[in-house]
């Protein structure tokens, strides 16, 4: 399906500050209508084997804050082909052995990536050099929701970091192995962000993020540190943290104050878990349930909301699926194919639409014709590649 602007609004938690991270997504403590108080209960099954039910931290080399909804990451030293500098962090590597050692995502499904998705970089000591794709920081992000009853989609959206024409956030070593990682740039190099080390306050955000990321709410380069807000969604049932950094669209850069990066257009999309594909899938949902449907005077959240409308009306972040994660399923890329889909108004007429949670739910969803593609068109994906590396599973 041919990339189209107007079907592109997804993943809105960090990008217009509608929820924290945690939105709608953390687990009820296990003594909720037990005769015993928590401290009686055990830990969880995960701390004995990571793929048994509980938390779960995947991206290991950062700290997560479960109740800010952010994760700090150590911050690297890049060189632009022109000898200036910028900053990046490390989420994935096909690199196993390395990965493993430094508490990256491993994603072998990343050496599949070429061409323009690749920016070949190589290592000086602890640096990288010879970056070509540059990021301008400069532009001011703008996102303008559509009138109700119909906001999506938006008036207008203007990602605040704009990639050049070579950009992409995968980098390959090619004066070592040749090993791929996920280096996303999150600043510019200049000398004042160590102002930044304790947070970006109101008054200094305007001058900030005319030089860093938009999901950034605090940088430290004296100690190589830099923290990020986090995403939430849902993979197979589980909640799970993930980031958003980069995206090859205009408008789903904007909303998801992440940086637009053309170089991501070479990858190739619709392939799911096929053989050489790049991908893993990301399930969106336009119009879930939202407190629209809920009586003016309630005063709670719709407990099954979920969508981009939903978002969209400031109610949280649109509890986006993503397909497989580590100890979930072994097809993870942190580089996910948009599929996008919408309630079919036979399934709200028949009270069918709830909250979605998990991929195969979606499909089936799909087959008996509840859920299609925007305005009824087939279901599939839309051709937008969004760069999320997942952090945390909650459960």
């Amino acid at each position: 399906m041919a990339k189209l602007v107007s079907l592109v609004v997804l993943l809105f938690a960090a990008s217009l500050n509608f929820a924290k991270a945690d939105d709608d997504v953390q687990p009820a403590p296990p003594s909720i209508g037990a005769d015993v108080p928590l401290t009686y209960f055990g830990p969880p099954p995960s701390s004995v084997q990571k793929e048994l039910i509980g938390p779960h931290q995947l991206l290991r080399s950062g700290t997560v804050d479960l109740d800010a909804g952010t994760v700090t990451l150590p911050l690297y030293e890049g060189y632009y082909e022109d000898g200036s500098k910028h900053y990046y962090i490390l989420t994935d590597t096909t690199d196993r052995g390395n990965g493993e050692a430094l508490g990256l995502n491993v994603a072998p499904k990343l050496s599949y990536a070429h061409g323009r998705a690749v920016d070949d970089v190589y290592l000086d000591g602890f640096k990288i050099r010879n970056r070509t794709g540059k990021v301008d920081f400069r532009p001011a992000r703008s996102v303008v929701p559509g009138d109700e009853p119909n906001p999506f989609p938006p008036k207008r959206a203007r990602p605040g970091a704009i990639g050049d024409k070579n950009y992409t956030p995968l980098i390959r070593l090619v004066n070592t192995d040749r090993s791929l990682y996920n280096a996303p740039i999150v600043a510019d190099g200049v000398n004042f962000l160590n102002d930044y080390c304790n947070g970006i306050s109101g008054r200094q955000a305007k001058k900030a993020y005319k030089y860093i990321h938009d999901t950034v709410i605090a940088i430290c380069p004296e100690e190589q540190t830099v923290t990020l807000n986090l995403a939430s969604g849902f993979s197979f049932a589980r909640p799970v943290f993930y980031i958003s950094t980069d995206a090859n669209d205009m408008t789903v850069a904007a909303l998801e104050a992440s940086t637009f990066a053309p170089g991501l257009d070479a990858v190739v999309v619709g392939g799911d878990d096929s053989a050489f594909s790049a991908v893993e899938r990301i399930f969106v949902t336009i119009n879930g349930p939202s407190n629209a449907q809920l009586p003016r005077s309630s005063n709670f959240d719709h407990p099954q909301r979920q969508g981009i409308e939903s978002a969209l009306r400031g109610e949280g972040g649109p509890l986006n699926v993503l397909g497989g994660i580590p100890t979930i399923a072994t097809d993870y890329s942190p580089l996910w194919d948009m599929n996008l889909g919408e309630w079919t108004k036979k399934a709200i007429k028949l009270g069918i639409r709830t909250r979605v949670l998990e991929e195969f739910q979606i499909l089936g969803l799909v087959l008996d014709g509840f859920i299609t593609g925007p305005n009824g068109d087939e279901y599939g994906s839309v051709g937008i590649i969004i760069n999320c590396p997942i952090v945390q599973r909650l459960l």
